[in-house]
């Protein structure tokens, strides 16, 4: 059975850099459509406290989903020097699909379609593949792709995680001040390499009372249209079931790898809050009955880029291995985790040890 391995990355982070002062004037209401009368500077404030999340990027107004796709998956293409049409299937994790300026969402044709037009790929057999599943949506894209690639149904696959959440906010919601643009994208390969890359992986999906702690709704000031649906995140709910669940799926996956936590050197956890990252990996490790432990094993990128969603852990992937995020490296033949959460309420993990 071959086993999957990553030859190729690439990321795009928007050029335009939004930090606080950009929400000074904002007007925010609360979750029961009531107008909060404390100054902006103050709710923002509060809001950097909680989440550490100074900056964010956004798309440019001419700048498409597919077009961050684009410049993401090239350049994992580009990195992996292979030849696009031998892509036997690429996968586009994504929530909302292209959304222009105006708001208005487009999954047709498919965002993996789309993206195989604009590459260029006339490849009949590279099969396009929409990936909808919240946050985790790209690591449960490599997810597939081990799948795909351990049945001998494909050898390699480009798997990408794009979003431009910032055109899908409410505008009176203070969580618009999480969510933010962003596309990375890696190229998976078939190997014959024994004990390398995806070793071991799991999935859960909570489906049930957790449906609604992130979904599509209406904005909170009742006074504007209340046709249009903006994402809206319950971040109570979530970060409480984030802590009570996470951990334990992360250490399953880990022990299903027959592996220590200690041979772990990088943990790339979805950057939701830098909040709620911290508690997550510290329960992890408390799990294993470890108090202290090197924070630099868990990397943070959400200060400076907000939560991209999908596109936040292959992000950061590409930067560590581009040498792009500090003091941040993969070590020869070492194990990372990779782990994600998100509406559904979904839950995924995977751990890949570098060849």
């Amino acid at each position: 059975m071959p086993n999957t391995i990553i030859i190729g990355s690439g990321s795009y982070l928007p050029e335009r850099i939004v930090d606080g002062k950009h929400f000074a004037d904002s007007i925010f209401y609360d979750d029961n459509s009531e107008r909060i009368e404390k100054p902006s500077e103050e709710i923002v404030q509060k809001f950097i406290e909680i989440t550490e999340i100074e900056k964010r990027r956004y798309v440019n107004d001419d700048e498409m989903n597919s077009d961050i796709a684009l410049k993401a998956a090239q350049q994992a293409i580009d990195d992996a020097g292979i030849d696009k049409e031998t892509l036997d299937y690429i996968i586009f994790a994504t929530n909302f699909g292209d959304i222009d300026v105006n708001g208005q969402m487009s999954f047709m044709p498919s965002l993996s379609a789309t993206l195989k037009h604009k590459l260029g790929i006339k490849n009949l057999k590279c099969v396009t593949y929409d990936m909808i599943f919240g946050c985790p949506g790209w690591v449960e894209g490599m997810i597939l792709a081990d799948t795909l690639i351990k049945s001998g149904t494909a050898k390699n696959i480009l798997v990408v995680g794009s979003d431009t959440l910032s055109r899908t906010t409410d505008p009176y919601d203070r969580n618009k001040m999480i969510f933010a643009d962003g596309a990375g994208a890696v190229v998976v390969t078939a190997t014959e390499q024994e004990n390398v890359g995806i070793v071991s992986k799991n999935t859960l999906c909570y489906n049930n009372e957790e449906l609604c702690f992130l979904e599509t709704s209406a904005s909170l000031n009742p006074e504007t249209d209340q046709t249009r649906r903006y994402i809206r995140m319950r971040g109570r709910k979530i970060y409480e079931f984030a802590l009570k669940n996470v951990p334990d799926a992360m250490k399953q996956t880990i022990d299903d790898a027959g592996i220590s936590i200690e041979a772990i050197d990088k943990i790339l956890l979805h950057q939701a809050n830098a909040k709620m990252d911290h508690a997550i990996i510290a329960r992890l490790f408390k799990l294993y009955k470890i108090k202290d432990y090197d924070h630099a094993v868990a990397p943070m990128t959400v200060q400076e880029f907000g939560n991209s969603s999908v596109a936040t852990v292959p992000t950061m992937y590409d930067l560590i291995k581009r040498g792009k995020l500090g003091n941040h490296t993969f070590q020869e033949q070492g194990y990372s985790l990779f782990a994600s959460v998100g509406a559904g309420m979904n839950i995924n993990a995977f751990v890949y040890r570098k060849p």
